[in-house]
């Protein structure tokens, strides 16, 4: 198969984790909407290249047509370190990235699609530490209960989620700090990825 850009290969997962999740390929819209494309078009401007370069069949005459034809192998940049990101910046833009670390994206269960600098000690009492690189799975929706990476007005912040009726709750992990309650009627929560493991210096990576 002929190599994929970066956002190939991110649009390609895609396409794997909602077949494995639902059991069905995305839509144009799903794609849309996941990355932040302007319209289907664009969504369907880049499964033309995948298709091109053999990673898969596009059906005609389907909304959901898509067929995967290839197993793309692992990129060997590994994970990219996430430090801090401005307000209203993308996670995964050049601008925020420090550097990449050799691991496998795999490792972690569900994969890892980053890795973010943890700043601060709001979620000590979960073992989740100022310095510790936490191994983020992207994704916008979480489950309450999990430990997430969330956006509320602009600002990046690691917590664990609660979810109840029209509220959302994001819970620290010590005392000295305060939940951050959101009213989803009123104010935005975006979720850019669940915690699935970390990695400390002089530590062996590690699955939460």
């Amino acid at each position: 198969m002929v190599p994929l850009t970066d956002r190939q290969r991110d649009i390609l997962d895609f396409i794997r984790e909602t077949l494995r999740d639902r059991g069905a390929p995305p839509t144009r819209a799903d794609i849309m909407r996941r990355f932040g494309f302007r319209s289907p078009t664009a969504a369907d401007d880049h499964l033309k290249a995948l298709a091109r370069k053999g990673a898969i069949e596009l059906l005609p005459n389907a909304a959901r047509g898509i067929r995967l034809l290839a197993d793309e192998p692992p990129a060997e940049a590994g994970l990219a370190i996430v430090g801090r990101v401005a307000a209203g910046q993308p996670i995964m833009s050049d601008a925020g990235i420090e550097r990449w670390i050799p691991i496998e994206p795999r490792f972690f269960s569900p994969r890892a699609h980053f890795l973010l600098r943890v700043h601060g000690d709001s979620m000590r009492d979960a073992g989740i530490f100022d310095g510790d690189l936490l191994a983020v799975h992207r994704t916008p929706v979480a489950d309450s209960g999990q430990i997430v990476v969330a956006r509320v007005d602009d600002e990046i912040t690691v917590k664990r989620l609660r979810l109840r009726d029209e509220f959302a709750e994001l819970l620290p992990a010590n005392p000295a700090y305060a939940p951050i309650r959101v009213n989803l009627s009123r104010q935005e929560l975006v979720i850019e990825g669940r915690a699935v493991g970390l990695i400390r210096s002089g530590d062996m990576a590690r699955n939460l």
